[in-house]
């Protein structure tokens, strides 16, 4: 071969590299997401219970029911082969279920934390139990899901509930914690009935760009520098594909739940304080006394450390643990150092904590 024929071969291979890079900015990125066999048992309004196919002999009675936030996709937790939370419990002889909040229409938009902590939680524990045949049951909550699964296990104490998993939940939104999330929805400057009256229920665009703007280099053009990295270098892009289309794949706010998240918990800062009221029954942490892992990370500006360590010194249990790692809100999750840190560390505290 000659030098010339070389040259051009190197020339095709980069337009090459950079065709599929700039088909990833201008198409979106495609990627098979939530992959782990599943089956619906039980549905309400837009939500969805899943139950995960066993991929191995049941070992362990207590079913774990995973709860997701309001807002973008549940699927990060089972993003992709090889590279899923789910998937890793399921192959390890959990009964693994979860509740998808389904995307909410014009029609939810007076939804609120009441319907959701005391109607569909309750019922979809119940299927849970029924569906597994157990008696006992652990609920894995992340970022609002934690928070909501927190409300949970407060107004429902003790059985059935045996486990509480809190991953990256915010339960203190004193100002000082929240960073830039507690000055931008500070009273002075946002009042939430603005948005909830123009469009309401918030859309998800607008929820990834607050998100966004908290850290904006690192989400607006450092994600692309590691794009453009990997395509010029020949690397694997699957792990990058599901992460920027689950990033890219926000779902609306319900308005009404919206306002309570902004109002009561940013704002007024009651969920630690004990003043959360959902239908006249009052949200008191201090009555959770199942075992608790709390799970942090040093490098998350969604929910910082202040914002979930504060757990720990209100709730009654006995047997609790707060565990930080040292990376961001979903880098925790996915990717080569969670299937070293995270992964392990659920299974190792929930396996003597599920016979």
């Amino acid at each position: 071969m000659t030098r010339e024929n070389t040259i051009t071969d190197d020339m095709q291979n980069n337009i090459k590299k950079y065709k599929a890079g700039l088909q990833i900015i201008f198409e979106g990125a495609r990627a098979e997401t939530g992959q782990t066999p599943k089956e619906i048992i039980w549905t309400k309004n837009k939500a969805k219970l899943y139950r995960y196919e066993p991929s191995i002999e049941k070992r362990f009675p207590v079913p774990i029911l995973l709860v997701y936030a309001l807002i973008n996709r549940p699927y990060v937790l089972d993003l992709m082969p090889g590279n899923s939370l789910i998937e890793y419990l399921v192959n390890n002889g959990f009964d693994i279920f979860i509740l998808d909040w389904g995307i909410p229409g014009d029609e939810d938009s007076n939804l609120t934390f009441e319907n959701y902590v005391l109607d569909y939680l309750p019922r979809a524990v119940k299927k849970v139990l029924r569906t597994s045949k157990a008696e006992e049951i652990t609920i894995l909550g992340y970022c609002m899901g934690g928070t909501m699964a927190a409300m949970y296990a407060a107004l429902f104490p003790g059985k059935p509930l045996r486990n509480l998993i809190l991953l990256t939940a915010p339960i203190d939104f004193s100002q000082e914690n929240t960073g830039l999330y507690g000055l931008w929805t500070s009273e002075k400057f946002f009042n939430p009935d603005h948005m909830v009256e123009a469009f309401g229920n918030i859309p998800g665009e607008l929820i990834d760009t607050g998100n966004r703007m908290a850290k904006p280099v690192t989400n607006y053009v450092g994600s692309y520098v590691t794009m453009w990295d990997r395509v010029l270098q020949g690397k694997s892009m699957d792990t990058w594909l599901a992460m920027n289309k689950w990033v890219n794949d926000g779902i609306p706010f319900p308005g009404a739940a919206f306002r309570q998240w902004i109002r009561e918990f940013y704002q007024q800062n009651k969920l630690i304080k004990g003043e959360i009221k959902l239908r006249g029954l009052s949200v008191d942490l201090s009555k959770i006394s199942s075992s608790v892992l709390n799970i942090a990370g040093k490098k998350d500006h969604i929910c910082t450390l202040p914002q979930a360590e504060a757990t720990m010194n209100i709730i009654s249990s006995d047997d609790k643990e707060f565990f930080v790692l040292d990376a961001g809100h979903v880098g925790l999750l996915t990717g080569s150092d969670a299937k070293k840190t995270l992964w392990p560390k659920v299974r190792s505290w929930l396996e003597p904590r599920s016979k």
